[in-house]
């Protein structure tokens, strides 16, 4: 699962890095340390916290993410909080600051992507379709 840095989850809840501090410590968010000692919060708990609190607004894409792949102009970035798979389809739900994305895709574009809850993702909005697009920090 996906650890996200102090820095990274402010830059996804469109919060200050003290402000995410004060989550933690009340706990209202809860967090650990990586391999280096530094507090970061894990994927799936992100994406728990800001699908219940809805805390954030639309978010910019994190200092250091690239797309690697895209196919549409509309782009939303977020992270994964739901993914249903079935036989044939998949079904992703997403928060995007405040509001919550939804996409129907192939499992296997969704298993490709590794789309799973905490993934640091963007919803590509192309006329009817959203295009979900796969991120990597660098």
């Amino acid at each position: 699962m996906p650890q996200y840095r102090i820095s990274q989850v402010a830059a996804l809840a469109q919060v200050s890095d003290d402000t995410v501090r004060r989550w933690v410590d009340t706990g209202r968010l809860a967090a650990g340390e990586d391999e280096a000692g530094r507090l970061s919060v894990d994927g799936m708990a992100l994406a728990e916290f800001l699908s219940a609190s809805a805390a954030s607004t639309q978010s910019p894409l994190p200092a250091g993410a690239k797309v690697v792949g895209e196919s549409a102009r509309n782009r939303l970035p977020g992270l994964v909080t739901r993914v249903v798979r079935d036989g044939v389809m998949a079904q992703v739900e997403m928060q995007v600051g405040p509001h919550r994305v939804v996409s129907l895709m192939s499992r296997e574009a969704a298993d490709e992507l590794n789309l799973e809850p905490g993934s640091l993702a963007v919803a590509a909005v192309k006329s009817t379709n959203v295009v979900i697009e796969a991120l990597e920090l660098s």
